[in-house]
Formats: C-alpha cells, structure tokens, sequence
C-alpha cells in the first residue's frame, strides 16, 4: 500500500511509474480526441437506450346539461339567425342529418343563442371551464401535488389569447416559477399527440422521475362562422367544445401505459395539403376556417405515409416483406395491381381515430381495413361528443376502458390529424387497465352504448 501523500495527481506524478505506461508517449491532443470519443460513444449509448416515458393518468372534460347543443336546436338557428339564406340553412341541415353527431353534444354558452355573442372574455371563460373540469379531475386520480409538475404543455386549436392558455394554468394552479412552459397554436386536431412527443422529448432529458402535465382544449367561441360559404359552414356544424389533460412521468410508479412510439408526418410543402384546412376571411369579409374537399383523400395519403414508419415499428415481418413485394411491383414494373394493406390488428388491440367527421373515420376505416367493432370508439365518441379536436382521441380511450375491453399487455393506436397538413400517431402499452372505467365522460352514457349511427356504410373484409 502507497502512502497517500505518494498518489498525487500532479506533473510528478504523471511522469512516474505509477501512470499507465502506454500514456506516456500520448500528447495533449491525443487524450482530447479519446475524450471525445468517450463522450460520443456515451452520448449514443444514452441516445438509444432512452429512459422510457408513462402515463400516470388522464382526465376529460365532464360537461353538464346547460351546455348540450341538440341538432334541433342547431336547425333552430340555421333557420332564423339572419346571417344564414336558405341555401345555407338546407346545407347545414343535409350536412348535419349525415354527420354522425348526437343530441348530446356540447357548446358554450355564447354559442347557444340565436346570435352569437363571443368576445374574447367569453372565450377564455369557455377555456376555464374545460381545462379545469379535466386538471381537477386529473389531479384527483393521481392525488398529485401541484409543485410536482416539471413540465406544463398547453395547446388549443385556433385560440391563442395573450396571456397564453399554459400562463392561465399556471395562474390559476399556482405552478412553480421554475416550471418549463410551453404553449403550442395553429396546430389543430393534431396538436395534443404532438405535445406527447414534445413532453418525452424533454421528460428524457430532465431528472429521473420528472412529470410532465399535457393540456388540449378545443375552443368554439372565437371560431363561430356567421357568413354563408358552405365549406366554411362545416366547423359549425361539426366542432364542440372539449378538452384534456394527461400526466407523464419517466417513473413507472402508479403509471397505467407505457408510451411505446411517436410519429409525426408534415405535407404542408405540398400546397393541396398546406390549404385543405385554411384559417381565411370569405368574400364578405367573415372569418372562418376552410375545410377543403380534398380534406379526405389529404388525410388518406398523409396517413398512409404514416403507417409506413409506424408499421417498420410494429407489425410482424411477414406483413414487412408483403408490403414491400406490392410496392416493388407497383414503382418498379408498373404492375396494376390493388396495393397491400397490412393487418394492423396483428400488432394493436384497439384503435382510436380522430373523430374529425363521419368521412375521417370512413377514410381511416377503409386505409387501414378494420372492423366497425375496432373503429367503434371513434364513432361513438364523434355521435355523444362532436368533433372535439385532439381531445377525441383521449374520449375515446375513456369509451374503451368504460366498457371494459382494456386488458392488460394490450396496445392502443392513436390516429391525430392536423392543420397543415400533418398525421401523428402514438402507441401505448397498457400496465394497468382502469378499475374504475365507468368515473370519467362516459359515466352518465356508456350504457346506451354502441348506438346505429347512419353512415355511408363502409363494408370491411370480414377476415378483419
């Protein structure tokens, strides 16, 4: 054993025979160049063995009776409201009659009068009252306590006041000052799985165990269109009010899923989809949002980009070498052959489709060729609720769980769309099914459902 005062790192010590030989003859530049490598191997090991993101929990919007928006009472106000002619209230009520919607959609108060009257106030008090029906909620599943959040992201669809909706949070939870804020706009349907993949992007780069609390909300009040252009008249009729909110965690404690992927595809560089859904004013000068016609077949295409990433993920080889031998065929030869659908029930157990219309969910059916059992939340979710932007896909997981179908080891597909254009998708991996399925938006309803919904009828292969 050496004495301690003999183990000094100091120039004598480097020059003795106590430092490894072989780095005697190594020069300054030399041992940096071995520290770099040593910090770029490191960072690719940390890289691909990222620490695994959970969910903890997440809660709904519970609206009550005063808010139900019953189609008659949506015919009601096409008919007389003075902003509307007849062509517009016959359109509105053809489009209505086959949109999938029920009785027991819900609007803010602004919206149910015959004119509406939305300012900004009543706009930021329709973003209260859904935000903290769905963070109360969450809070009391999880029993957390609020200075345990690291990290708040906030999106709504078309509605960004000043201050920002996450400030609203904040202020109105008094979160930490040291909280990471992010606040995302203009985003549409898609921007709640957006924010998932913004949260565990930052949950793997914070301390062990941080949380993240995901916030979407879909506003209707600031949105309300008042002129006659008929593709500008389809918000009205189909957008609701709604919201969510979700906890992350990179710690498995109490967590019910495992965020198994995330994956975002833009088109927007094309112009066909960068305008299919365009925020404009009309020839009147009214303010509104655009859905294009193309709407449906943007959304097939961009999901069908999607899927291709997603399915190198997760769907057994055999589906791989099928899918690729049918595009071989295709580009290579020009053989005029029906393209290959994987069976995407091989790798998932349940399915939830952006309820953004009865056409959405018919497209997304048909690309996909899944039952009316497995596109079944979607609809349900679409006729109780409305569109009510990325807040469907989560109303949906509450329709699955509240009927009990949830099981342990199963996987959830998540299919967001979004302005721009863009499809993201997520997959969870359920740990814990819900033991008490029947506590969040479907509590009062999940037993009058499946309901028949009138739809143009997509007819699945039976083998699906």
């Amino acid at each position: 054993m050496l004495p301690a005062a003999e183990i000094s790192i100091d120039a004598t010590f480097l020059g003795s025979g106590y430092f490894p030989c072989w780095l005697h003859g190594l020069s300054p530049i030399h041992i940096t160049l071995v520290a770099i490598l040593v910090t770029v191997i490191t960072s690719m090991y940390r890289f691909r063995h990222q620490r695994p993101v959970y969910l903890v929990d997440y809660a709904c919007f519970r609206p009550i009776s005063k808010y139900r928006y019953p189609k008659a009472t949506v015919l009601e106000h096409a008919h007389l409201a003075p902003f509307y002619d007849v062509s517009s209230a016959q359109f509105i009520e053809r489009i209505l009659k086959r949109s999938g919607l029920g009785d027991e959609t819900n609007a803010p108060a602004s919206i149910l009068y015959l004119l509406p009257y939305g300012s900004l106030d009543d706009a930021r008090d329709e973003v209260e009252i859904v935000l903290v029906s769905a963070v109360d909620d969450l809070l009391s599943k999880t029993r957390i306590n609020t200075d345990a959040v690291d990290i708040l992201i906030a999106n709504c669809g078309a509605f960004s006041p000043t201050p920002a909706i996450a400030d609203m949070i904040i202020n109105k939870y008094k979160l930490r000052n040291d909280i990471r804020v992010i606040n995302l706009s203009g985003m549409g349907c898609g921007a709640g799985l957006i924010s998932l993949g913004l949260a565990r992007d930052l949950l793997q780069r914070m301390r062990w165990g941080s949380k993240a609390l995901v916030v979407s909300i879909e506003t209707t009040t600031p949105n309300f269109y008042v002129g006659k252009k008929r593709s500008m008249l389809l918000t009205n009729i189909l957008f609701r009010m709604g919201g969510f909110a979700a906890l992350l965690s990179t710690s498995r404690t109490k967590a019910r899923f495992r965020l198994m992927k995330v994956v975002r595809t833009l088109t927007s560089a094309q112009d066909r989809s960068y305008r299919c859904v365009y925020q404009e004013n009309d020839d009147e000068g009214h303010m509104g949002v655009n859905l294009s016609k193309d709407l449906t077949s943007v959304a097939g295409d961009t999901l069908r980009l999607n899927i291709i990433t997603i399915g190198r993920h997760f769907l057994p080889t055999i589906y791989k070498f099928k899918y690729l031998f049918s595009v071989t065929l295709t580009k290579m030869f020009n053989a005029k052959i029906s393209s290959y659908t994987p069976n995407f029930c091989t790798a998932f157990e349940h399915f939830c489709i952006h309820a953004g219309g009865s056409a959405v969910i018919d497209s997304v059916q048909k690309s996909l060729n899944l039952s009316d059992k497995l596109a079944e939340p979607s609809r349900m979710t679409l006729h109780r609720f409305g569109n009510q932007s990325a807040a469907s896909v989560w109303y949906e997981l509450a329709y699955i769980e509240a009927k009990g179908q949830m099981q342990q080891g199963d996987k959830v597909f998540m299919i967001g769309f979004g302005a721009g254009y863009e499809c993201t998708t997520a997959v969870w991996l359920c740990g814990e099914p819900s033991s008490s399925g029947t506590d969040g938006p479907w509590a009062e309803c999940i037993h009058r459902y499946p309901v028949d919904v009138a739809r143009a009828a997509y007819k699945p292969n039976s083998n699906s």
